[in-house]
């Protein structure tokens, strides 16, 4: 069981930046992907991003790419979720995962993320 915690959501006016970070404890990663869905209010939950462990590899949505980048540290086992050039329609909860490709296996609790237009 891997035990996940994010931080470094919040709210930012529409153009601007956040970090998110999840810290993951518990198991070894190497074998695994890390990253991120979200879920905006009445929607369901969608990727945004993942990165393979143990090769580095990055994979993004459509919507998000070349906006936000995903990248990790392997010393602290946390993956990051840079976010650049926010919009309104970024506004969710998003839920860092990790798992094996787009199926997670454990969530983390959620970080809620807002941009004001």
């Amino acid at each position: 069981q891997v035990q996940l915690v994010e931080s470094g959501g919040g709210l930012v006016q529409a153009g601007g930046s956040l970090r998110l970070s999840c810290a993951a404890s518990g198991r070894t990663l190497s074998t695994y992907d890390m990253g991120w869905f979200r879920q905006a209010l009445g929607k369901e939950r969608e990727f945004v991003a993942r990165i393979d462990w143990s090769t580095g590899n990055t994979y993004y949505a459509d919507s998000v790419k070349g906006r936000f980048t995903i990248s990790k540290d392997n010393t602290k086992n946390t993956v990051y979720l840079q976010m650049n050039s926010l919009r309104p329609e970024d506004t969710a909860i998003y839920y860092c995962y990790v798992g094996y490709r787009l199926t997670p296996h454990n969530w983390g609790q959620g970080t809620q993320v807002t941009v004001s237009s």
